[in-house]
């Protein structure tokens, strides 16, 4: 009697635990004789060049992206997800299991099960192929592929519900269509606390069906080799893209990794009792918004992402703090107290990271255009949105007369990615990105921000570049967040709201200890002012801090006019500004800060004097001392060379329509690799709907662009 096989291929949801396909596979495992685990490392997201031995040439392109042609994965995902498939391998081969270690294409790796798997020398019907559902243009291409693959086989294709999020899809409430409001969906799944289903139980040894011999599975496709260590596989994974630039600076002394933790089910499930009894969790919502080490924010982001851990487990472990029911938390302020401002907090940033994926899941495609979800324009009679004249480093897409021009913009990016842009909020955040692969919620809305309004470069070389280091990335949350902050996303304020670097450095990294940390070579500037900008330092402390050939003195890229210690300027609506959170910018003597055009007295400027410039093509404007400030609430100033920078038109509408075709079968795949012929890129971690009152307007500001939580 033919033996028949289930065979399970594993993507993002890397845990034994609350996992609905192995539990279905434990309670009807006398369905299959065998059932096979796989995990396939795709081609077309990670280089797998590290895999090959003979010096054969890689069959498959560059993993590369379509915009800028960085690595898709870098070398801290990389990393962490290898960590995260062998202890994913490890518990299952505790349970009396295995998983098989791939690369490739899955569609290749399904058909070779399908034709080559054996038991006992005789051939095994191949009756399922299970795959759980995962949003991204290449995850939907690979799933038609296998279910079409499984037709012609005449074998079951099921695709299963992505359980890793907060909210059961099939709980979820948003009638006919998500709303493009997040205060409106989040107003429909209330109460949070209450709405989770239960963690699925992980199955007990011996539950699963049998684990064939190796030597009954189809070998890998030459010419890649797997390793048989985990050591093996993080170093042939690494080694291809760990240059991602040249003179990669040391890691500096005085630095602490904010995210030192390997990937994982258990290590992730060791991050979250830890984060709860170090009140961690209690202390959330005061805390979410720090920079510098590990403990300002829950750090599970990455497992989540993998799945490693699952949202609702997260819940979970919660509900047994806030109930008393786990006496491992005992003795732990607020046990058993009900849920505090810390843990709905991070219920809060649950929800948001199930929105984007919802977001996602609407949009489709639009999420990696540069034109992004506007839809002010009529796209079935062939118009084109209305977009701002993005600067980008290639002539082939630059537009006439672009001013700086592409070679300039290059070079711009160049120092953007090393951060020495002169900016040290954004400097420090992107040296943290790539020695460590993280940086705080704060820091990317800042990143982003500055990449795409102050410089008016093209969004999608920052979500590239953050797509290949973020070791917690995500593709819903990642884009999302780059076009909110961009002005392209679901932001009704669109292009017009703008994050001040100087005035967030001021309010949260009050005494200059992130931003001098990652920047050792600031360390013996004493004014804060000139640690967050260095051009506003003195020529006399420039060289006696040994910086005076420095570029991001002579020629910062951006140079903003901020005034410490003057009164801060009450906003006109008579409320907080949209992102204003925590206290107003100090100076030396703890005062507020506020711009030049405020008329404090010069002395307490933050200029950087225009004699101090190399002839680049840096730029200067005048901000406001609010977090965030608008186009049209200052003067449109010159750019160093002599060019004006008009202000870019605001949405007339926006998303005043359903994403038509975002998702159909067949729709253009604007993500990807550099090798594929449409043009359009492949998190941060949430992004915010519209809000409608000023209470609501600030709240998401809060929650904006985070890691996830």
């Amino acid at each position: 009697m033919t033996k028949r096989a289930v065979v399970h291929f594993c993507r993002r949801e890397l845990r034994v635990g609350d996992n609905s396909i192995i539990n279905h596979v434990a309670d009807h495992r006398n369905e299959y004789d065998l059932y096979i685990p796989v995990y396939v490392f795709p081609s077309s997201q990670v280089e797998l060049s590290g895999l090959i031995k003979d010096g054969t040439p890689n069959p498959f392109p560059p993993a590369k992206s379509a915009v800028a042609g960085y690595w898709r994965t870098g070398p801290h995902r990389a990393k962490f997800i290898a960590e995260s498939v062998w202890a994913f391998k490890e518990k299952l081969e505790s349970l009396g299991s295995g998983l098989v270690i791939r690369v490739g294409n899955i569609a290749d790796i399904a058909r070779s099960f399908a034709q080559g798997l054996t038991d006992d020398g005789q051939k095994v019907d191949v009756g399922a192929i299970w795959m759980t559902s995962h949003e991204g243009s290449e995850e939907k291409k690979d799933e038609r592929a296998v279910e079409s693959l499984c037709g012609d086989l005449g074998a079951e294709f099921k695709l299963w519900v992505d359980e890793k999020y907060f909210l059961d899809d099939r709980d979820v409430k948003i009638g006919d269509e998500l709303p493009n409001i997040f205060t409106t969906y989040r107003k429909n799944q209330e109460p949070l606390r209450e709405k989770p289903r239960g963690v699925i139980p992980a199955p007990t040894k011996g539950s699963l069906p049998r684990f064939p011999a190796n030597s009954s599975i189809p070998v890998q496709p030459a010419p890649f080799t797997i390793p048989e260590a985990l050591e093996g596989l993080v170093e042939a994974l690494v080694m291809p893209v760990k240059h991602f630039i040249s003179d990669i600076p040391p890691f500096p002394e005085n630095a602490v990794s904010a995210h030192p933790f390997k990937g994982g089910e258990e290590a992730g499930h060791a991050r979250l009792m830890a984060f709860i009894e170090s009140q961690g969790m209690n202390r959330y919502k005061d805390t979410r918004n720090g920079l510098f080490g590990p403990e300002f924010s829950t750090k599970l982001s990455a497992y989540l992402a993998q799945g490693c851990i699952t949202a609702r487990q997260v819940h979970h472990a919660l509900l047994a703090f806030e109930d008393g029911t786990n006496p491992r938390f005992e003795g732990i302020e607020g046990y058993g107290k009900g849920e505090n401002e810390g843990t709905k907090a991070v219920r809060f940033e649950l929800l948001w990271r199930d929105y984007m994926r919802l977001c996602h899941q609407k949009f489709g495609d639009k999420f990696f255009r540069l034109e992004g979800l506007r839809t002010d324009y009529n796209e079935e009679a062939g118009e084109t949105p209305k977009m701002k004249h993005w600067k980008v480093p290639t002539g082939k897409e630059a537009r006439d007369g672009q001013n700086p021009p592409p070679q300039k913009i290059a070079e711009f990016l160049e120092r953007f990615n090393a951060g020495t842009t002169g900016m040290g909020l954004i400097d420090a955040s992107q040296r943290e990105l790539m020695h460590t692969g993280y940086t705080s919620n704060r820091a990317r809305q800042n990143v982003a921000s500055f990449l795409a309004k102050h410089l008016d470069i093209d969004w999608r070389y920052g979500a590239e570049w953050y797509e290949m280091l973020l070791v917690d990335y995500d593709v819903s949350s990642n884009w999302a967040n780059w076009q909110y902050v961009s002005g392209v996303g679901n932001d009704p304020r669109g292009d017009i709201r703008i994050f001040n670097p100087i005035k967030q450095a001021f309010d949260y990294d009050k005494e200059g200890k992130y931003v001098r940390s990652w920047l050792p070579e600031l360390s013996k500037l004493e004014k804060l002012e000139n640690v967050f900008q260095l051009c506003s330092a003195s020529v006399e402390d420039v060289k006696s801090a040994g910086l005076a050939e420095n570029p991001m003195f002579l020629n910062p890229l951006k140079r903003i006019h901020f005034v410490v210690g003057a009164s801060p300027r009450v906003n006109k609506r008579g409320g907080l500004r949209r992102g204003r959170r925590g206290s107003p910018a100090v100076g030396r003597a703890g005062r507020p800060g506020r711009s030049s055009s405020d008329g404090a007295q010069a002395g307490d400027r933050t200029d950087c004097p225009e004699s101090q410039a190399s002839g680049g093509a840096s730029l200067v404007e005048d901000v406001r001392t609010s977090a965030l400030y608008t186009r049209s609430q200052h003067t449109d100033a010159p750019i160093a060379n002599g060019s004006y920078r008009a202000p870019q038109e605001v949405m007339a509408r926006f998303l005043s329509r359903s994403a038509r075709d975002g998702n159909q079968n067949g729709q253009t795949n604007y993500r990807g690799s550099a090798n594929r012929s449409s043009r359009g890129s492949g998190g941060l971690g949430r992004h915010n709907g519209y809000q409608e009152k000023l209470h609501a307007s600030v709240q998401s500001s809060q929650a904006q662009q985070s890691s996830g939580v």
